[in-house]
């Protein structure tokens, strides 16, 4: 029985099945190993394209809503830019609870 077992584990097809094997799985271009940083990477990818696909959309609305009304653009302008006009002053409030709960 012993011997039967051994006979097959070194049987010459036996051993070029496992050689295939083991160059397809570790040596080969298009190996497992490959294939599953590739996959890993297109998922990656592919969420990066889903972010910026809807930051594509947030700053088209925000562009046609700035390209329709003035008031708008005084907000905006007002929030990101910290613009003023000469005759008020801006203050700056931040949030210093919400660093220290991080």
């Amino acid at each position: 029985m012993f011997r039967k077992l051994i006979s097959i584990l070194f049987n010459k097809y036996t051993i070029t099945l496992a050689a295939f094997i083991a160059w397809m799985v570790f040596f080969d271009s298009n190996s497992i190993l490959n294939r599953m940083k590739h996959r890993d990477k297109l998922r990656a990818l592919k969420q990066e394209r889903h972010f910026y696909l809807d930051e594509i959309k947030k700053d088209s609305t925000l562009r046609r809503a700035l390209i329709s009304d003035t008031a708008q653009i005084e907000k905006f302008a007002r929030e990101h830019y910290l613009m003023k006009k000469d005759n008020e002053d801006v203050y700056l409030v931040i949030d210093t609870t919400a660093d220290q709960r991080r």
